[in-house]
């Protein structure tokens, strides 16, 4: 029986409360690791699998008409990802870092999508913040934004390591990497940031940060 299925191929901001027959289903399910780069799935391929970040993150992405890369979103530990309205993908995602996948096969276990609508409903919510985001005029902004939602996904922290390189936050924002890092530089001298290392983040002004993003 083909089963109905969901994508609004955005992240959750947070673990994704679901169905108990759903987390029954997926914690019997064995752990599959990914290392950095891997595809867990492209575009074009057959659907039918929804997935579990276990540990590490996720990349979902699609090449555009002009060769260009566009990273629709990042997927956490405890996010779920995957789910789409389709019979094929329509986008593509990867192992960022060392990372532990499990999925379930929507076809093969009967009505467990329903019980995943919560996904559902989070991901429409997520999709719509992305919008918002690259919908800023300025690469400022768009980076203030950017690192506001890091900061939630670390649990409102101040002080976080960015999971991604640079080239990926990049392609999430529509920027080129050259704008990215400009951005963060102008943050960092505008004393509302402090950069550590290459993936250290502590916002130092949070109030600053977020009146950029009025």
């Amino acid at each position: 029986m083909n089963m109905p299925a969901f994508e609004f191929s955005q992240g959750q901001m947070k673990p994704m409360l679901v169905t108990s027959a759903a987390l029954g289903v997926v914690e019997s399910k064995p752990v599959s690791n990914f290392v950095d780069g891997q595809s867990i799935y492209s575009d074009g391929e057959r659907a039918g699998q929804v997935y579990r970040v276990e540990f590490g993150a996720v990349r979902v992405y699609r090449v555009l008409a002009s060769g260009r890369r566009q990273i629709l979103d990042f997927h956490l530990g405890g996010n779920w990802f995957g789910l789409q309205n389709e019979d094929f993908r329509r986008s593509s995602a990867e192992a960022i870092g060392t990372t532990g996948i499990k999925s379930i096969s929507l076809r093969e276990t009967r009505y467990i999508w329903q019980g995943l609508l919560p996904v559902v409903l989070e991901n429409f919510s997520s999709a719509q913040e992305h919008q918002l985001v690259i919908g800023r005029q300025s690469a400022l902004e768009r980076v203030a934004a950017f690192l506001l939602e890091m900061s939630n996904r670390a649990g409102g922290t101040c002080r976080f390591d960015l999971f991604m390189p640079r080239i990926d936050i990049a392609d999430y924002l529509g920027l080129t990497i050259e704008t990215v890092s400009r951005a963060l530089t102008k943050l960092k001298n505008g004393s509302i940031i402090r950069l550590q290392g290459t993936r250290g983040v502590e916002i130092v002004n949070y109030r600053a940060l977020q009146n950029l993003c009025l």
